[in-house]
């Protein structure tokens, strides 16, 4: 095995981790776009979701500024390490109301149809489990969707991003 060259050993590791308005890093938020220093500014912007961030350089930590969540993430040279505010309360009251409006809608529906059978052999008797399995599923995607919106999960984030590029492309009138 080939060893290192005694010099590249007495380099501190140090200044490859540093966070600098001149270096340009991958977006923690969307993971797509590029993040680079703003001119005249103290903070970052990125190239694609747009969203603007400020470093505190010091302890290598980048925060967005223009989101309701106080996302922060840790610069670890290589890429970004998110930096946990857990607040357990609210985490229990949002996943809570979650599984509350998953299944209490649907489990309505199901006992209605059970108190209050259809005829037998009607056209649609199958319609109340239709119709429960269709009121599970829409309550499923809608709070999915309030997740994904709560903890900006990259992946719906570059993908909202794309879907509103794509629109913006065919209707000249939203750029």
């Amino acid at each position: 095995m080939d060893k290192l060259p005694a010099q590249a050993s007495l380099q501190p590791l140090t200044q490859r981790h540093l966070l600098s308005y001149e270096q340009t890093y991958t977006c923690p938020v969307c993971r797509h776009g590029q993040i680079q220093g703003l001119v005249l500014t103290d903070a970052f912007a990125c190239n694609f979701c747009r969203h603007i961030f400020t470093a505190n350089l010091s302890d290598n930590v980048l925060r967005v500024e223009d989101s309701s969540q106080p996302l922060q993430w840790r610069w670890t040279g290589r890429g970004w390490q998110s930096v946990q505010h857990d607040d357990v309360n609210l985490t229990l009251v949002i996943w809570t109301v979650g599984v509350a409006l998953v299944l209490l809608p649907p489990t309505l529906v199901w006992m209605a149809y059970h108190t209050f059978p259809p005829a037998a052999g009607s056209a649609l008797s199958f319609f109340p489990i239709l119709w429960t399995v269709l009121t599970f599923l829409t309550h499923l995607s809608l709070v999915v969707w309030l997740l994904a919106e709560h903890y900006q999960l990259p992946l719906y984030i570059s993908n909202r991003i794309r879907l509103r590029t794509l629109f913006s492309r065919r209707d000249p009138s939203r750029r």
